[in-house]
């Protein structure tokens, strides 16, 4: 699994949307059969032309991808995943080989993990430089051996990559990584060496970037308000319908219902928020909203005390009434909703399992476990120990009305189980920025955006992936859990190669989890889209979720009706 991206995102409604700020008077239309990344579609006339504004609820911190400033998914929603190349793309269906490829790439597994690439001929930079395997071999290279990375899970296994052939990337693994396919794609893409080799891509990238082989380019990015993008002309692939598309950022929830009501914004891509089922059957309004591979957690830091002894994170998972968040929280929108017993979401298939279970609302659970870790309750009805009190901070995202409530049921139950807990909302940017990677936490509430739902979750849980100075802090294990019990199933995961070994890994891993708690899961983050139908369409015959890259990954296909 490459780079889980916190979906820690600054919004407050469900009701969004995407506008016309102008539309183009051009009354051409194109017809073509299309089929996208989740299989065939429908023949559906588009108009051309017309310009565009979708509401998104984060601003991206940077744009160099693969730095770990890029932590939140919205930049990948917006920019990267119409501007850079992918390899493979993930579907509901699986991983597709992109039209950057000739088609499926070569998989050789013995005597080492060999994959080529057979890159397209027709596939250009914007500049019309022709897509290479050097690109491939940069992009590896500024990955696995730069500094101050997200995640170079998997880059870090490939022992070389033979770029001879322009045309063909043959790509050799020192260990065997089965989920390959996330590789040159996922939340990364392609880089151009071309432009960027030799030079501080850093600086380069991380305040907007010039070029592109996506459908789109970067018109313009003005911080604090909007990212534009219009079409790339030399896009070898499903060219764009519309003149231009601005992400507009908003991150007020009154302010951003407002625009929604007053046409200025016609879909966009919300968290579920209190009151958000508003617009739910509202007419010329599409609303979906189902559960995806995005999940929703409390993520404990286990350097910090007293969330050190797993006794008091156990006590913690007994006095969380998790069926009661999740139903006050989304049922409005998604009745079925049900909490999520594992560090995966159903749509992740056999690797979900539910160890999690045990923790139900148990007070006297909470108080065996509590007296037998040397911990007894003062005359304020909190437990204390040596002088200590248990006392925590949880800190979220700013703005976020519903994790406000979370916070809120929580600091209500946990008062009754003998905890008393304060709430520090924080700007995105600072919480996955700066104080998860650091460790300058207690409890974090947030959500995890997985690339696809491979198993692999070594990212995260695995000893070698805690931030240090030695691995140039780009670790993800956030919650700084070290067990070597632990770290054999998930590094099992990542090395082995049969499909249902890795499951078997990956349902080990989850019940070691469930047992030393570094996390308790809430729920899958249901997956909305809100759009007006009236005035958008799209070529495909409906508006798709994509899962991993959101749902702007098939933006080319939309047009003004």
């Amino acid at each position: 699994m490459t780079g889980l991206r916190g979906r820690g995102l600054l919004l407050s409604v469900v009701a969004i949307g995407m506008v016309a700020v102008s539309c183009s008077k051009s009354s051409s239309t194109s017809t073509s059969p299309t089929t996208s990344a989740n299989g065939p579609t429908t023949t559906v006339a588009a108009k051309q032309g017309g310009d565009i504004t979708l509401g998104a609820e984060q601003e991206p911190d940077c744009m160099d991808w693969i730095g770990s400033c890029a932590g939140a998914a919205w930049g990948v929603y917006t920019v990267q995943t119409n501007t850079m190349p992918r390899a493979y793309d993930y579907t509901d269906s699986g991983y597709k080989a992109n039209s950057l490829l000739t088609g499926a790439a070569d998989l050789v597994t013995t005597p080492k993990q060999v994959v080529t690439y057979h890159i397209n001929p027709a596939a250009v930079w914007d500049d019309n430089s022709p897509i290479t395997a050097h690109d491939f071999k940069y992009t590896w290279d500024q990955i696995a051996h730069g500094k101050d990375i997200y995640d170079q899970s998997g880059y870090n296994q490939i022992a070389s990559v033979d770029d001879t052939d322009p045309h063909t990337a043959v790509v050799t693994f020192s260990t065997p990584y089965p989920d390959w396919r996330a590789l040159f794609g996922g939340f990364y893409g392609i880089f151009p060496s071309h432009l960027l080799e030799g030079k501080d891509r850093d600086a380069l990238m991380k305040d907007g970037y010039s070029f592109s082989a996506g459908p789109y380019k970067i018109d313009h990015w003005t911080k604090g308000s909007e990212v534009k993008l219009v079409p790339n002309p030399n896009y070898w692939g499903k060219k764009s319908n519309l003149a231009s598309v601005t992400f507009k950022f908003i991150t007020d929830t009154a302010a951003e219902q407002q625009d929604y009501k007053s046409g200025q914004i016609l879909a966009s891509y919300p968290q579920a928020q209190p009151g958000g089922e508003a617009l739910k059957g509202s007419p010329g309004t599409y609303f979906d909203a189902i559960s995806g591979l995005s999940y929703e957690a409390l993520w404990f830091n286990v350097e910090k005390a007293p969330l050190d002894s797993k006794a008091v994170r156990q006590a913690l998972g007994f006095a969380t009434d998790r069926n009661a968040i999740v139903q006050q929280l989304f049922a409005p929108i998604q009745p079925d909703i049900k909490p999520i017993q594992s560090m995966f979401t159903p749509a992740f298939g056999a690797a979900y399992s539910t160890p999690y279970s045990k923790y139900t609302l148990q007070l006297s659970m909470v108080d065996t476990l509590m007296k037998g870790d040397g911990w007894a309750k003062g005359s304020d009805g909190i437990w204390a120990k040596g002088g200590t009190k248990a006392t925590l901070e949880l800190k979220t995202t700013t703005g976020n009305k519903r994790r406000q409530l979370t916070a809120q049921i929580l600091q209500t139950q946990w008062q009754a189980a003998g905890f008393g807990l304060t709430i520090t909302p924080e700007k995105a940017g600072v919480l996955f920025g700066q104080d998860l990677p650091s460790g300058n936490f207690q409890i974090g509430l947030y959500a995890q955006t997985p690339a696809d739902n491979d198993p692999g979750q070594c990212v995260i849980w695995c000893s070698k992936n805690i931030p240090t100075q030695a691995n140039g802090n780009s670790g993800q294990n956030w919650d700084r859990i070290n067990d070597p019990n632990l770290d054999k199933p998930w590094l099992d995961a990542d090395t082995n190669l049969d499909d249902n070994a890795r499951v078997a890994d990956a349902q080990q891993g989850s019940t070691i989890l469930s047992d030393l708690v570094p996390a308790l899961p809430l729920d899958p983050f249901p997956d909305i889209l809100v759009i007006n139908s009236d005035k958008l369409g799209s070529q495909q015959g409906s508006f798709q979720h994509n899962f991993a890259y959101g749902p702007f990954t098939y933006l080319n296909y939309w047009f003004l009706k």
